[in-house]
C-alpha cells in the first residue's frame, strides 16, 4: 500500500500522548470528545451565526473574516507539512474518534496532521468573542474552551502536541492579519476579497476537502455581505430568544442543504478526491453560505418571520 503524507515528530510528543491517554483512561476521551465539538465547523458556524444573525452584525462580520483566514489557510499549511495523523505511525497511540469517519487510515479521508485546524479557529473565534463580550464569567469561558479544545486533539490521538502549540500560534498570526487588513482598506468586505486572493494559489496544490469546502464559504459569505448590505439590511434579534431561534432554523438549514445540495451529483463523485469533486464542493459551500447569510435574513425584516 502506498504511503501518502510525511512522518515526522519528536519523541517526546509521543511518549506524552501514550502518558495522556493512559492517565486520562476512557473518561478523558469521552470528555475529549465533548470539547472537541466545540471546535467542529457547525458548532463554529452557529457560534459566528448567533453574533452575526443575533446580536451584533457588524461584529459578526469581522468575527467570520477571522475565521475564515484560518479556515482557508491552514488547510493550504496542511498540504505542504502533509504530516500524517499520530496514529498512523505509532501503534501505541489510540484514535479515540477520527476526524472523519471511516477507515482511520485513509490519509485522503482523515486529512494531514499540521497545524490542527480546531486550535486555531478556537484561538481565533474563542478569544475574539471573549474580547468583545462583557461578562466577565463568559469571558473566562472564552479563554480556557482554546485550551481545552486542544488538549482534547491530543487525548482523542488526532494531532501531535506540536499540531496544537502550532495551530494557536498560526490563529494569533492570522488574527493580526486580519486586523492589519481591515485597518488598511478600512472594510471586512475588501479584507475578505483579499484574503481570497492570498489563498487563490492554494487550488494548485491543496488535494483535501477543507480547502475547497473553506474557499467556498468564505466567497458565499463575500457574496452574501454585499446582497444583504443592499438588498436587506436585517436588524439585530429582539432578545436572546429571537436570536437563538434564528441560529436553530439557520443550523437546520445548513444541515439541509448540505445535504440536498449533493443531491445532483453521482455519489462517487462526490466523495471521490478528484478536482471535479474539489470544484462541485466549493461551488455547494459558496450557494450554502450565500443563501444562509444572505438570503436567510430576508426572514428577519418585513414581517416574513420577525425573529
Amino acid at each position: 500500500m502506498e504511503v501518502i503524507g510525511n512522518t515526522f515528530y519528536f519523541d517526546w510528543e509521543v511518549s506524552l500522548m501514550v502518558w495522556i491517554q493512559q492517565h486520562f483512561g476512557a473518561a478523558g476521551g469521552k470528555l475529549a470528545v465533548f470539547f472537541t465539538e466545540f471546535g467542529e465547523p457547525l458548532i463554529l458556524i452557529l457560534v459566528g451565526g448567533l453574533i452575526y444573525w443575533g446580536i451584533d452584525k457588524k461584529f459578526g462580520k469581522y468575527l467570520m473574516a477571522n475565521v475564515f483566514a484560518v479556515s482557508l489557510f491552514c488547510p493550504m499549511l496542511k498540504n505542504i507539512a502533509r504530516r500524517r495523523r499520530p496514529y498512523m505511525d505509532n501503534e501505541a497511540i489510540q484514535c479515540i474518534r477520527p476526524a472523519e469517519s471511516g477507515d482511520i487510515y485513509d490519509v485522503p479521508l482523515q486529512g494531514f496532521s499540521f497545524p490542527s485546524i480546531h486550535a486555531a479557529n478556537t484561538i481565533v473565534l474563542y478569544t475574539r468573542i471573549g474580547a468583545f463580550l462583557k461578562n466577565k464569567a463568559l469571558k473566562i469561558i472564552c479563554l480556557i474552551l482554546p485550551f481545552l479544545i486542544g488538549l482534547s486533539r491530543v487525548i482523542l490521538g488526532v494531532h501531535y502536541p506540536t499540531d496544537v502549540l502550532c495551530g494557536w500560534l498560526i490563529g494569533a498570526l492570522l488574527m493580526l492579519l486580519v486586523d492589519l487588513l481591515v485597518k488598511k482598506t478600512g472594510d471586512v468586505k475588501k479584507t475578505i476579497l483579499i484574503l481570497l486572493i492570498i489563498a487563490f494559489p492554494g487550488f494548485f496544490f491543496c488535494k483535501s476537502s477543507d480547502f475547497y469546502t473553506a474557499y467556498g464559504l468564505t466567497l458565499g459569505m463575500l457574496l452574501a455581505t454585499v446582497f444583504e448590505e443592499k438588498k436587506v439590511n436585517f436588524q439585530p434579534a429582539k432578545n436572546l430568544l429571537f436570536a437563538l431561534l434564528r441560529v436553530i432554523a439557520g443550523g437546520i438549514i445548513f444541515l439541509t442543504l448540505s445535504s440536498l445540495s449533493k443531491l445532483p451529483f453521482p455519489k462517487e463523485l462526490v466523495s471521490s478526491a478528484t478536482t471535479a469533486a474539489f470544484l462541485i464542493r466549493m461551488l455547494r459551500y459558496a450557494v450554502i453560505s450565500f443563501l444562509l447569510f444572505g438570503i436567510y435574513p430576508l426572514c428577519f425584516n418585513k414581517g416574513k418571520l420577525d425573529l
